[in-house]
């Protein structure tokens, strides 16, 4: 009689975080958005304004930008696995409290900031930045097509639109900062897995 010798899978050092449509929505959406940031800084600088000249064009690129930047999450939507993340970002959960009272009071303990797959932090950027957008897209329809609406309207709409572009730059600066300094992180986003390790020490709630 042979003998076999029973086989040991070791255990995977890498998880999966995302697939490919998260990934694609999320660099396709950093695109455009990094398009409007862009243009709207050339619109609004002098000094820089001055070195495009061609104002026209780069208004058009900054609507063109603008009005598709709702299309890559409306097409993320035929994916199980996008929609089942927007869910993770939708619900806020007793450890999210746990977390932000953490972040308040710069405890940077782990076992202080319990996370699921997306902490409360990123649940939070990403509900503002995805109504700040929609604000930036009304008032700029608003801006665009000035002989639909009275002038106290288009007055008002440029007051916000100039206003929370200038807030959404500052946000996503210090957004771009954060991610920067987790490489493991970005690192997850590009390749869409993550070691074991940073998963169970960063969202330990979590269960890939």
């Amino acid at each position: 009689m042979t003998l076999r010798a029973e086989a040991h899978t070791p255990p995977a050092t890498e998880v999966r975080r995302f697939g490919p449509a998260q990934k694609w929505v999320h660099r396709t959406t950093a695109a455009l958005m990094g398009v409007c940031v862009v243009t709207a800084a050339f619109l609004y600088v002098p000094e820089l304004a001055e070195l495009v000249g061609r104002r026209e064009l780069v208004v058009r690129i900054h609507e063109c930008a603008g009005l598709a930047l709702p299309v890559p999450v409306l097409a993320g939507l035929v994916s199980r696995a996008f929609r089942a993340d927007l869910g993770h970002l939708n619900r806020f959960g007793p450890h999210d409290k746990v977390w932000l009272r953490a972040a308040l009071r710069r405890d940077k303990r782990r076992s202080q900031r319990p996370a699921a797959k997306f902490n409360a932090g990123q649940k939070i950027y990403a509900a503002w930045i995805a109504g700040a957008s929609l604000v930036m897209l009304g008032t700029g329809l608003i801006m665009w097509f000035t002989h639909l609406t009275p002038i106290m309207w288009r007055t008002s709409a440029t007051f916000v639109h100039d206003w929370l572009a200038l807030t959404i730059g500052i946000v996503l600066a210090g957004h771009i900062g954060m991610a920067l300094a987790d490489p493991e992180a970005r690192g997850g986003l590009r390749t869409g897995k993550v070691s074991r390790e940073w998963a169970q020490r960063e969202h330990p709630l979590w269960r890939p």
